[in-house]
């Protein structure tokens, strides 16, 4: 294994609070940030990671009250996309990044619309490139966003790790194919074990907290409006999240009416494709060689 392929673990002081970042390539490559979903980690992205890592420097956080990052003291206050675009802003600087790719899962995909557009955080302003949605849209069906506020709300616990593997493999089925190995994988890097030796997933409850407090969190239309970069919109093709109103919508609206959106419908997957198969690696390379050769319009741009 080639030394760029090696993770490197490090901490970051990140708008007050500590970071968790997973970083894969040479630290002189240019630079992908890659951004897990709501009640997931860092370590999710490791397959795409390991794939880039010899041609890019990838850096995949773990968000605020995520795997092994700190859990936030106010809650209330912090577990909504207005505090992780500031974490995202402090992580640029932390980590000396002048620009990059963006490619965010689910709510990493809404911080990274956030983040570019950068009404909340100017400081961000013109230092993403391009902007990969994983199963994301500027607006997400209700019925899907309550599914999952209820059982990220209320993780379970269980005995042994094979238990919570057996959840995980039935709550992310959606995910697509994953082998035993990166099954076990997901576990293994998203687990954390209770006071009473239970184990369960490596997250804070109280970040559901985003969503009682903050009830329009994921409404980003004038995010999405003002943005200006290439965009690749993958949705899942059973995805209950992003709807094909909304994909349409998108068309109609910001890097959509500026020729820069491209839609992917990717098969077998509902929310989210978990980029960790050779077809799904073949369309991060094509987007981002495409935005690297700095074509003006995407070809087939409204997908």
């Amino acid at each position: 294994m080639s030394a760029a392929a090696i993770p490197r673990s490090r901490y970051v002081r990140c708008a007050g609070r500590e970071i968790h970042v997973t970083e894969w390539g040479e630290p002189d490559a240019p630079v992908v940030v890659a951004w897990h979903g709501l009640a997931r980690t860092g370590r999710d992205m490791d397959p795409l990671a390991r794939y880039l890592a010899d041609r890019w420097r990838v850096v995949c956080p773990d968000m605020l009250g995520r795997g092994l990052s700190q859990w936030s003291p106010a809650p209330s206050e912090e577990y909504c996309l207005r505090f992780y675009a500031r974490i995202a802003a402090d992580l640029f600087d932390a980590l000396d990044i002048a620009q990059a790719h963006w490619i965010g899962t689910s709510m990493g995909g809404a911080i990274g619309t956030v983040a570019a557009a950068g009404l909340v955080e100017p400081a961000l302003a013109g230092r993403i490139r391009s902007l990969l949605l994983n199963d994301n849209a500027p607006e997400l069906a209700t019925p899907a966003l309550e599914r999952i506020k209820t059982y990220a709300g209320r993780p379970p616990a269980f005995d042994t790790v094979s238990e919570l593997e057996a959840f995980f493999r039935e709550v992310y089925r959606p995910y697509g194919w994953l082998g035993d190995a990166q099954w076990r994988h997901l576990t293994e890097t998203s687990t954390r074990r209770l006071p009473d030796g239970r184990v369960t997933p490596h997250y804070d409850p109280e970040m559901v907290r985003q969503f009682t407090d903050h009830a329009d969190d994921y409404r980003l239309w004038d995010h999405y409006d003002r943005l200006r970069i290439p965009v690749l919109c993958l949705r899942g093709a059973a995805s209950d999240l992003v709807l094909p109103e909304t994909i349409q919508a998108m068309r109609g609206r910001g890097p959509g009416t500026a020729g820069l959106l491209k839609v992917v419908e990717v098969p077998g997957c509902g929310h989210a494709p978990a980029l960790n198969v050779p077809d799904q690696y073949a369309l991060v390379d094509a987007f981002l060689a495409r935005v690297e050769q700095g074509a003006a319009r995407p070809a087939n741009a409204n997908g």
